[in-house]
């Protein structure tokens, strides 16, 4: 395994910035909104072309953010740390709650090329037949398919938020040509919004899109820094196996020492070395079950 060396590393402006009158604007008329929601699609599209923007580690981060979201929308406290704790220091044979679950399907949304096949992954209560049937309710330009597919996901199942947010976000992706789905809209969208219909809820997808294709680019440029100083440290550590526990951090969200390939005690020597030089976080603040990430 190779990596960059640090004198190698290009800064913040390797990734193209998102125009300033986008993340400014203040636009009400629904022309507007839409004129900037395409603005700010076309500009994230620019970014995740880039070879350089880690695409599995920012759609995992991504997908915790529309998870945090959706349990917000259930009226459940839990937040991005306890959804973390939930799913990544799950136990085996245990369950990972209403909360973890959700986090659990937006994880396994993201993971796979989209397609009705991979997303049945996402909901093993649903058939493969229902799901692709919604993703070809929508017609029309990508932020309108999006728009007809939660509201035809949402008319037939008003209480499956999740299903409608992730199946939207997918029917996104495919208009646009991504191979994966971004989770944006459920980060932007409120929970009145969830109830509106036809053209009040396309403008309010528009709405909520540029918020969250603005936060998508600020991530991306955020962890790619951060994936490019730990490729760049990455040949210090010397512990067998290391190169595969970074491979871990350079696609995940959060990792605890427990999942990495390494003794106990030799994993959490990795993890506190690459804390110390820098290269990634501790996340929940604890002197035990600790999790790491960039």
């Amino acid at each position: 395994m190779s990596y960059a060396r640090a004198d190698h590393i290009s800064d913040l402006d390797t990734l193209p910035r998102m125009p300033a009158w986008v993340t400014s604007a203040r636009a009400e008329p629904p022309e507007d909104v839409a004129f900037l929601s395409g603005a700010a699609l076309n500009h994230l599209h620019l970014v995740l072309e880039r070879a350089d923007v880690p695409h599995a580690l920012l759609r995992d981060r991504l997908a915790l953010r529309a998870a945090e979201a959706c349990v917000a929308f259930s009226g459940r406290p839990e937040r991005a740390g306890e959804l973390r704790d939930t799913v990544h220091l799950l136990r085996p044979g245990d369950r990972p709650g209403p909360a973890g679950e959700t986090y659990q399907s937006w994880r396994r949304a993201v993971a796979r090329p989209v397609s009705a096949r991979a997303l049945d992954r996402a909901f093993p209560t649903l058939e493969p037949e229902q799901i692709a049937s919604w993703l070809v309710a929508g017609q029309g330009a990508p932020v309108t398919r999006a728009a007809r597919v939660l509201e035809a996901v949402l008319r037939e199942r008003p209480r499956a938020d999740v299903a409608g947010l992730i199946l939207a976000d997918a029917a996104l992706a495919q208009a646009l040509g991504w191979d994966h789905v971004a989770p944006l809209l459920a980060a932007g969208l409120k929970r009145a919004d969830l109830r509106k219909h036809g053209d009040d809820l396309r403008l309010a997808c528009h709405r909520a899109l540029v918020s969250s294709a603005v936060e998508a680019v600020r991530q991306a440029a955020d962890l790619t820094r951060r994936v490019m100083h730990l490729k760049a440290v990455a040949p210090k550590l010397r512990a067998k196996g290391a190169g595969n526990a970074v491979e871990m951090f350079l696609t995940r969200d959060a990792v605890a020492p427990s999942a990495l390939p390494l003794p106990d005690r030799a994993a959490r020597r990795l993890c506190d070395r690459l804390v110390d030089l820098g290269a990634v976080r501790e996340l929940t603040g604890r002197d035990t079950f600790r999790l790491y990430g960039v």
